[in-house]
């Protein structure tokens, strides 16, 4: 029996820390950290517990899936700090997506709709219910998480890291992610119908503004990736934004996910008409002179996007800054004015948020 090493940065032939990693593992790390000191290797990110590291490592690949996890933010969290920062984490995960293929080839033919259903449950439904989420993972059942790709990018990127690239091969989803910020606490995501999201409100103070689900889990971790990814489309949502569902965007079609914020309505925290609320980061898109403009006032549930339809953020500040000059002027009179003409193309114009 070999002895594991005490710290991650002792002999490397010893075994735990320094031993190869698997194909296509290390084909990964070979294709992105050339010429290197070898990577620090992990069966599992248990290997960490009761370890404390000498300097921070400059490449990790465990091989055990985020799947097989119990607390896969907690892990993440741990290997975070094992890293400096620029380092890498190497890791793979078996996504829905992928699981939903192997599934369904193994099944028969007749029954396979049915039996990926119950699949489905299990997986998806029971692990996420709090009450039933202990009696699932129970000790020693060897059970799993059920994680869409959006869902495993989100958890990397609220846990520190940025996804540098993603390669499917053998049925798994493999990840080379660079970590750009110290994390010290687990991040929380909700995965109930209804979330809560962090918003910039009047004076600049977060305000919680509340949608039904129409994204994957952790996907408000996302914003940075996507925007980098895909940029903007005409309407200054962000373009192909893989992190709806498929059913979020017939809800979002028809406003369906809009209803929760009646709650910040009768809160104060919101009025009816007024500026979308938006988070820091998508402020951030904006002139920084607006950004203090646009703090100054209660954000809305219908904005004022509905009634000029700007295609670009340009035109977007464009439209915002006509509505805040007159409502300056006449705050009463501008709201009654924009919503009727909001109201209008939304109704007769079938003009639909996307």
């Amino acid at each position: 029996m070999t002895t594991k090493p005490q710290t991650p940065f002792e002999a490397k032939n010893q075994k735990g820390w320094k031993t190869p990693a698997p194909s296509p593992l290390n084909e990964m790390a070979e294709r992105y950290l050339p010429n290197t000191e070898p990577p620090a290797v992990l069966s599992s990110p248990e290997e960490l517990n009761g370890m404390a590291a000498v300097k921070p490592e400059h490449a990790i690949i465990v091989q055990q899936r985020l799947n097989e996890l119990r607390s896969v933010n907690s892990s993440l969290i741990r290997l975070n700090a094992q890293l400096r920062v620029g380092g890498y984490l190497i890791g793979c995960v078996e996504t829905t997506q992928l699981r939903k293929k192997r599934v369904l080839k193994q099944l028969p033919w007749p029954f396979k709709k049915l039996l990926y259903g119950m699949d489905v449950l299990l997986k998806r439904a029971w692990s996420r219910l709090p009450v039933l989420k202990k009696m699932y993972f129970r000790p020693a059942s060897g059970r799993s998480w059920a994680m869409s790709e959006v869902e495993v990018l989100g958890r990397l990127c609220a846990c520190g890291f940025y996804p540098d690239d993603t390669v499917e091969e053998k049925g798994l989803l493999y990840f080379f992610a660079r970590k750009v910020a110290t994390i010290e606490k687990a991040p929380k995501a909700g995965t109930g119908p209804v979330i809560p999201l962090s918003r910039v409100g009047k004076g600049g103070k977060q305000i919680t503004v509340y949608k039904f689900r129409t994204m994957y889990p952790y996907s408000e971790y996302l914003q940075e990736f996507v925007f980098n990814n895909n940029g903007l489309q005409e309407g200054g949502k962000f373009k192909d934004d893989p992190r709806i569902t498929p059913t979020g965007r017939i809800m979002r079609k028809y406003w369906v996910d809009e209803l929760p914020n009646l709650i910040s309505i009768c809160r104060g925290q919101m009025k009816l008409f007024g500026l979308r609320p938006i988070s820091e980061h998508y402020l951030s898109l904006y002139p920084e002179s607006f950004q203090q403009l646009r703090k100054r006032f209660k954000p809305g549930l219908v904005p004022p996007e509905y009634v000029d339809l700007p295609t670009t953020i340009d035109e977007i500040v464009e439209s915002e800054s006509r509505y805040l000059e007159a409502y300056q002027r006449q705050p009463f009179q501008t709201d009654l004015r924009y919503m009727s003409k909001a109201f209008y193309n939304i109704f007769i114009k079938k003009v639909r948020s996307h």
